[in-house]
């Protein structure tokens, strides 16, 4: 019989998913399975029932069960009869050095315990099957002569560039982990949409579910009570008619591809956003770039000692062409929230 084993999250899965954890570490084990082990209490963090939706933070203890590991090493070895040894996923080449200050540069906030990073459009902040270049692997170059490697707290999409959150201590990971958990930071994001939204501000609460489609993870939205609930505020900051618009977006909820999942369902996708929005998402004639239009322009941590942190990503170039040719305004030192907010 499989032993019982307590496996500690280790830096590189801190702001996983517990689902996705054991998605990526046992891999054979099924959504339903999963679902029973937890149901069950036969899988723990740090000793307490939890849900498949709770966020990791390095240092917590996962109990693994008998039963999880069977599954694993009997589908293991099937695969290895049938197909012979699995080849190990290759390792991300060490950064040049050019690249490691190409990094550091992008950094636009750091202190003892945080740091802000500007993620660039099409890095991936973790690794994965057909992923061997991604953030994860470079974070040794943001160790700024700490002891401690900076640790992931949570993630962006591949294709959405600004804001992300590090943390540099053992201790300010379990914090930040705990403020996603909670939803104490306040994110906030700007869009270009193809097509302006109706009406111009609002509330979009959609549940998501992932899709049965083929190909890579799809959310889509669920009617009723199925699928996770899924809350995002909106602002339409300028418009170009019918054709376009440039738009604020806050999610109160954290969903995989909340935003993208959203403006596609209310019939606005983001521009560059195929995936969700098909032909709908691009215009032509204009020479924009079909990369996706959506950033994470500012975030907003509370302080343990009061106060608010605050800090702001620069428009990418893409981005700011966008603008450009839809003679779009970004307000300047405005928040354009508490207008949507108190809708």
């Amino acid at each position: 019989m499989a032993p019982l084993q307590n496996v500690t999250v280790g830096a590189g899965d801190a702001g996983l998913r517990l689902d996705r954890w054991f998605k990526a570490h046992y891999p054979a084990i099924g959504h339903g399975q999963l679902q029973k082990l937890l149901r069950t209490g036969q899988v723990r963090v740090d000793g307490k029932r939890a849900k498949a939706g709770l966020r990791l933070a390095e240092g917590m203890e996962i109990r693994v069960p008998p039963q999880a590991r069977r599954i694993e090493t009997g589908k293991a070895r099937m695969a290895e009869t049938a197909k012979g040894p699995a080849r190990a996923r290759p390792r991300m080449p060490p950064l040049s050095r050019q690249e490691a200050v190409e990094l550091r540069r992008r950094v636009i906030y750091r202190d003892t315990e945080i740091m802000i990073l500007d993620k660039p459009a099409g890095l991936a902040v973790q690794g994965g099957t057909a992923t061997h270049r991604h953030l994860d692997g470079m974070l040794d170059a943001l160790s700024f002569g700490a002891k401690e490697r900076p640790r992931l707290v949570h993630r962006l999409d591949k294709d959405t560039s600004g804001v992300l959150v590090l943390a540099r201590t053992r201790e300010a990971a379990r914090a930040l982990a705990a403020s996603f958990r909670a939803r104490t930071l306040r994110k906030l994001y700007l869009a270009v949409t193809a097509g302006c939204p109706k009406p111009r501000r609002g509330r979009i609460s959609l549940a998501l579910a992932k899709s049965a489609g083929r190909g890579a993870e799809r959310m889509a939205a669920e009617a009723g009570d199925q699928g996770l609930t899924a809350v995002t505020m909106y602002d339409t900051l300028d418009n170009a008619g019918t054709r376009a618009a440039l738009v604020a977006l806050m999610p109160l909820t954290g969903r995989t591809h909340q935003l993208r999942a959203h403006m596609a369902a209310i019939g606005t996708p983001i521009l560059g956003d195929g995936k969700y929005g098909g032909s709908k998402a691009f215009i032509e004639g204009l020479g924009l770039e079909k990369r996706l239009h959506l950033h994470a322009r500012s975030i907003e941590i509370p302080k343990s000692g009061g106060g608010v942190l605050r800090a702001t990503a620069p428009l990418p170039d893409h981005f700011t062409r966008a603008l450009a040719a839809f003679a779009f305004i970004l307000p300047e030192g405005e928040d354009p929230f508490p207008r949507a907010l108190s809708g």
